[in-house]
C-alpha cells in the first residue's frame, strides 16, 4: 500500500463547493470528493497548528495536557510506528515552517526524509541586514515577511512556497511510483495568511481593492475594518486557495499519468479553520471555538472507493487519521492511540464510530460535540491548569526561567511510558466577549451559532458526556476542577 497524506492549512469548509457552498473556485478539491468518500462531520480535537500536528502524528487529543509545543518524549508516532512494524518508507514535504521553528521540534524528524520549501508568513529566511521596504499597511507585522517580499516575483507562482511544495511531491511520485509501501506527507501552509498570490487568481473574485492601504495579514482581533475591508481578504483568501488547488490539480494529474490510484490510498484535510469576519471576528484562537474552526473537511480516496462519491455522517475527528493511516498499512494500532481507524466507514461495515467528539485549545474553554449540539464548558476565573512536558519550548523559546524554576518533575499523566514530567502552572482564560453561562447551541436549527439555549437539564446531560469523554481521553486532574466537572466523575 502507497499513502498519501494531503493537508491545506487554515481550510474553512464554508468556501468549499463539496460541502455546499459556491464560493471558491476548486475544482481539484471537488475532484477528489467525486473520486472517494466526504465526511460531512470530521472535527479538529487540539487547536491551532502544533497541537493538531501532534495529534495527527501521534492519534491522542493533547490540549488538555499540553499547549502549542514539540513532540514529547513518550509519544508513540505514526512515521516511526510504521517504520518499525512495516518498514514503511515516509518522506515530508511541507512549507509549513514551523516545523523548524521554535516549539516545533522533532516533527520533521520523524520521518526517513524530508523537504522544506522556505518563505510562509514569518520564516526568517531571507539575510536583510538593511530594513525592508514596508508600505502603510493595517493589520499583522513580521519583519520576516516584509524580507522575504523583497525576494520573489509576486506575480510568478512558481515561486511561491505552495506551488514549490506541490512540485517536490511530483518529483517523489515520479522518483517512487513503481515501488510499494511508502507514506508521502505533503502539506502547504496555504491558504494560512498573509494572503497574497499572483494578480490573476484574485482577479478571478473581481478584488480591485483601493482602500488606500496594504491589507492582506488581518490581526487576531474583531474587524474594525469596514464591508469593503472584509469583501477584500475574503476574495484574498479565495485566490490563495484557487491557487493552491490549481497545483493540487497538477499533483492529480501526475498521479493519472502514472496510474498510481489503483495501489495509493489519498487522504486531504486540514488542521483548522480560518474566521474572515464571520462573527465579527479575524482569525482563529481566542474567540469562541464556532463550527467555522472546529468542523473541518475531509475526504478519503482509496483504490476500493474510486469514483463512488459517497458521504459519511458519522462523527470522527483529526485523532483518528493516524489509526486510519496505520491500518491502511497492514499495521498494529499502538494501545494509547485515542482515535479509531476509518476504514470501517469507508466499507460500509460500520455507520458510526462515537456519539460525541472533544475540541479546544490549552488552557482555554473545553468544547464538545454530540452530533446535534456544540456545548462549551468555561473554565472558572482566575482558575489554574498544568501544562505537562520535557520539551519545555514554545512558539518564541524556552520557557521562561522563572516558569521553569517552578516546575515540578513527576508522574501526573497517563500513558507517558514511566518517564516523569515536568509539571508547570498556567492560568486558565475565557474566549473573547465570555459570557457567564457555558454555551449551547443547537446546530441542526442553528448552525450559525446565533441562538444559545438556556436548559439545565439539556446542560447536565451534554456535561457528563464531556466528563466522559475527559476520563476516555486521560484528562489531567485540573481540567475537572477549573471547570467545575469533579462532581460528575463518579456518575
Amino acid at each position: 500500500m502507497k499513502t498519501i497524506f494531503l493537508l491545506m492549512d487554515s481550510l474553512n469548509r464554508h468556501y468549499l463547493n463539496s460541502y455546499g457552498f459556491d464560493k471558491v473556485k476548486t475544482p481539484n478539491i471537488d475532484r477528489l470528493a467525486s473520486r472517494g468518500i466526504v465526511f460531512d462531520s470530521h472535527y479538529a480535537g487540539s487547536l491551532p497548528c502544533m497541537p493538531a500536528r501532534r495529534e495527527l502524528m501521534t492519534g491522542r487529543l493533547n490540549f488538555l495536557e499540553t499547549p502549542w509545543g514539540p513532540v514529547e518524549p513518550w509519544d508513540t508516532c505514526m512515521p516511526v510506528e510504521l517504520r518499525e512494524q512495516k518498514g514503511t518508507y515516509c518522506h515530508m514535504v511541507t512549507d509549513h515552517y514551523h516545523y523548524f521553528h521554535s516549539g516545533g521540534e522533532a516533527y520533521h524528524t520523524l520521518f526517513d526524509s524530508w523537504e522544506l520549501e522556505r518563505g510562509q508568513e514569518g520564516d526568517r529566511w531571507h539575510p536583510l541586514v538593511k530594513e525592508p521596504e514596508v508600505p502603510e499597511f493595517k493589520g499583522k507585522n513580521r519583519r520576516a515577511y516584509w524580507v522575504n517580499r523583497e525576494f520573489y516575483d509576486r506575480e510568478d507562482e512558481t515561486q511561491y512556497p505552495t506551488p514549490r511544495c506541490f512540485m517536490r511531491g511530483m518529483e517523489f511520485l515520479e522518483n517512487n511510483c513503481r515501488e510499494d509501501n511508502w507514506h508521502l506527507h505533503l502539506e502547504v501552509f496555504d491558504p494560512h495568511e498573509p494572503f497574497v498570490c499572483p494578480k490573476k487568481y484574485t482577479d478571478l473574485y473581481g478584488d480591485q481593492w483601493e482602500g488606500g492601504y496594504h491589507f492582506d495579514w488581518p490581526p487576531y482581533q474583531e474587524t474594525e475594518e469596514g464591508p469593503e475591508a472584509i469583501e477584500h481578504i475574503r476574495r484574498s483568501y479565495a485566490g490563495v486557495l484557487t491557487m493552491a488547488d490549481v497545483w493540487l490539480g497538477k499533483f492529480l494529474d501526475k498521479m493519472d499519468e502514472l496510474d498510481l490510484w489503483k495501489d495509493t490510498a489519498v487522504i486531504f484535510t486540514t488542521d483548522h479553520g480560518h474566521l474572515l469576519g464571520e462573527h465579527g471576528y479575524w482569525g482563529k484562537n481566542y474567540m469562541f471555538d464556532y463550527q467555522e474552526l472546529a468542523h473541518i473537511p475531509l475526504i478519503i480516496c482509496t483504490p476500493e472507493t474510486a469514483y463512488c462519491h459517497r458521504r459519511v455522517p458519522a462523527l470522527t475527528a483529526t485523532m483518528d487519521l493516524m489509526p486510519t493511516i496505520m491500518e491502511l498499512h497492514g499495521a498494529q494500532i499502538p494501545p494509547d492511540v485515542h482515535g479509531s481507524s476509518l476504514l470501517p466507514l469507508l466499507d460500509g461495515s460500520e455507520e458510526r464510530l462515537r456519539d460525541s467528539v472533544l475540541y479546544g485549545y490549552f488552557g482555554k474553554d473545553i468544547n464538545l460535540f454530540d452530533g446535534r449540539y456544540s456545548y462549551c464548558r468555561q473554565p472558572a476565573e482566575g482558575s489554574k491548569l498544568y501544562h505537562h512536558t520535557l520539551m519545555p519550548r514554545s512558539f518564541n523559546d524556552f520557557l521562561s526561567p522563572e516558569q521553569l524554576a517552578k516546575a515540578e518533575l513527576g508522574f501526573y499523566i497517563e500513558n507517558q511510558k514511566a518517564i516523569p514530567q515536568l509539571r508547570i502552572e498556567a492560568e486558565s482564560y475565557r474566549h473573547k466577549n465570555a459570557g457567564e453561562s457555558n454555551l449551547i447551541y443547537d446546530i441542526q436549527m442553528d448552525p450559525g451559532q446565533e441562538h444559545p439555549i438556556e436548559d439545565s437539564e439539556l446542560e447536565n446531560k451534554l456535561a457528563e458526556k464531556m466528563v466522559r469523554l475527559l476520563i476516555k481521553y486521560d484528562a489531567p486532574e485540573c481540567q475537572y476542577q477549573r471547570t467545575g466537572l469533579e462532581h460528575l466523575r463518579s456518575l
